[in-house]
């Protein structure tokens, strides 16, 4: 009777078992390193968790496979985002309205999700995590505020706020 043959994990050269990582792992490495760890940390958690992978040929082939669909997905994104701030820059300004007082003190604020709601009502899909305010906005004014879309692509487009139209029938 034939016995099966394991996949045997190679040593590195301090005793430890050899891995490729299949993901970034802080501390140890990046996607696609070989790496030297302990047997107890790649066969209780790297392995199991789909972190490493052993470096046989095949895996090293489909490891460079998914690198490179990742970094195509990664530059499509990357041109999204430089189309989406060139868009940015065209609006001329956003305007929003708000409860205020007859001095222009907003009874409320202003803050990055009603800001992202007016850039989506202008088909801009800007997440409120990606407006960066240094505080509330508590006047009727106009302001610039910085977007950082990600992958170190910033954009910066006016915001208008202005007092809320009073109905006059009451």
């Amino acid at each position: 009777m034939p016995t099966k043959q394991r996949n045997q994990v190679q040593k590195g050269k301090h005793g430890g078992m050899l891995l490729v990582l299949t993901e970034d792992v802080p501390h140890l490495g990046k996607q696609g390193d070989v790496v030297e760890v302990k047997s107890g940390y790649g066969r209780n958690y790297l392995l199991p968790n789909g972190l490493a992978t052993v470096p046989t040929q095949h895996n090293l082939r489909l490891l460079e496979r998914y690198k490179m669909r990742v970094e195509q997905m990664r530059e499509a994104r990357i041109a999204d985002l430089k189309a989406m701030a060139e868009q940015i820059q065209r609006v001329p300004h956003i305007t929003i309205e708000a409860s205020a007082n007859e001095e222009g003190h907003l009874y409320g604020s202003v803050g990055a999700p009603e800001i992202s709601r007016a850039l989506k009502g202008k088909n801009l899909k800007v997440e409120p995590e990606m407006v960066r305010l240094e505080g509330l906005i508590k006047e009727c004014a106009l302001y610039e505020v910085e977007l950082h879309l990600g992958h170190e692509i910033n954009a910066k487009v006016k915001v208008m706020v202005v007092p809320q139209k009073q109905d006059e029938k009451k």
